[in-house]
């Protein structure tokens, strides 16, 4: 089946030329990545609706944690922050060469670094697993209860080639190949991520339950499995496929380095040096969302005490930073911008 090529997109730069330089061409994919993480930490900074001190969710009765569930909270944060750790040590060696050539598990640490907050955060909530396409649903949920702040409050629904994209009124211009520099083009290019990655989803899934004799879509006709997918056939997979999130977005950061994609990135004449900062950035803006969520759970005087015995290479780090600027002055004064991080 072709694919459809995405509609009802309008052009930002509809005089935009073609490149002709055959060497750019081959650095557009990995500039196009870049730009969708520069788009996300831009329209997180410079979003007026970035904290938390708002939030009705978080005002909920916090919930009671029992020991166990206190004890694998903590271990999941300590793996979060382990994680965080190495990544910025990744850049803070600031070596144009070895950021490039580091993308191999920088990539991946900036997705798992998140994925282990996440599973803390939903942890403190009760719903314990390691279950990546579970917590991914669950994280679809929270977004659209409003459990974050509307900064990262976009998703996208939808049937395939049929997506909606909400809470980023600017989604449906087409984006550029420059880095984001207003807001338009900031939520032009979010808006574009998503729908490629919800399209990715949406084949993943097709191929999941057309694997599967037992859930695979068969012909009326001749009851063989479907090869060639029409709207009704995807409208009965569009439930699998959950909402399609910041946390999705961010899952597109494992690259595995048996792919020849990496390939691609480590080779492409992009800003690597801007690509980890925007990456760190948005890893505290999330982290620190689910270590409030945790600290609310456990109660300040806890966190705290957690967060002075924590292991060495741990001690006096941003872990404890975020705790002191964000976390404990949310408690206590409620002021808490989670935004004005990084």
């Amino acid at each position: 089946m072709k694919e459809k090529e995405e509609e009802n997109v309008v052009s930002l730069y509809p005089e935009e030329q073609k490149e002709t330089d055959k060497e750019w061409q081959k650095s557009i994919p990995a500039q196009v990545f870049l730009n969708y993480f520069f788009a996300i930490n831009y329209h997180i900074q410079h979003s007026g609706d970035n904290g938390m001190d708002h939030l009705a969710f978080f005002r909920e009765a916090k919930p009671e944690l029992s020991e166990l569930d206190a004890a694998e909270v903590k271990r999941l944060l300590l793996n979060c922050w382990s994680t965080e750790y190495a990544l910025r040590a990744t850049a803070e060696l600031g070596d144009e060469a070895y950021m490039r050539n580091a993308l191999h598990w920088t990539f991946p640490q900036a997705y798992y670094t998140i994925f282990s907050g996440l599973q803390a955060f939903l942890r403190t909530r009760g719903l314990s697993t390691n279950n990546e396409a579970w917590v991914l649903r669950e994280a679809g949920r929270l977004v659209v209860k409003n459990a974050y702040p509307r900064a990262i409050g976009f998703y996208a629904s939808g049937h395939y080639d049929d997506f909606n994209v909400h809470r980023l009124p600017l989604a449906h211009y087409k984006p550029g190949l420059q880095i984001a520099g207003k807001e338009l083009e900031a939520q032009a290019q979010i808006g574009q991520f998503l729908r490629t990655t919800r399209r990715q989803k949406a084949k993943a899934v097709r191929q999941q339950a057309q694997a599967n004799p037992a859930t695979a879509i068969r012909s009326s006709r001749t009851g063989e499995v479907l090869q060639k997918f029409g709207p009704q056939h995807w409208q009965q997979l569009t439930w699998r496929v959950g909402y399609t999130t910041l946390f999705d977005l961010m899952a597109r950061l494992r690259i595995s380095s048996s792919h020849r994609e990496i390939e691609r990135f480590v080779q492409a004449d992009i800003d690597f040096k801007l690509f980890h900062e925007s990456l760190l950035q948005i890893v505290s803006y999330l982290n620190g969302i689910h270590e409030s969520y945790v600290a609310q759970a456990m109660g300040i005087e806890q966190y705290e005490a957690f967060v002075q015995e924590l292991p060495k290479h741990l001690q006096g780090s941003f872990v404890a930073a975020r705790m002191h600027e964000l976390v404990k002055p949310f408690f206590g004064k409620n002021d808490f911008q989670l935004g004005q991080a990084a």
